[in-house]
């Protein structure tokens, strides 16, 4: 379930942040920006409540790039 959720969330999460970005130039934009990157994070979170474990990106930022990375090499069939 865990990485159902993080197959899920990260790309989420991402996707979040190219609209927000054009959010510049289409002002109602960033609503869905922010409802997306929210949902991403729920997404993150139920996925760690069912593994039992915080995420690693509490004791260390540089994890939040360990799972952009998880979720490449899955979608591109490596992990």
């Amino acid at each position: 379930m865990n990485r159902v959720c993080h197959t899920l969330g990260i790309p989420t999460i991402l996707l979040s942040g190219p609209i927000f970005i054009a959010s510049i130039f289409f002002h109602r934009l960033w609503l869905y920006a922010l409802a997306l990157f929210l949902i991403g994070w729920v997404f993150q979170f139920i996925g760690h409540a069912f593994e039992g474990k915080p995420p690693e990106f509490f004791h260390d930022w540089r994890f939040l790039f360990v799972g952009v990375r998880w979720w490449w090499a899955k979608i591109h069939g490596k992990a």
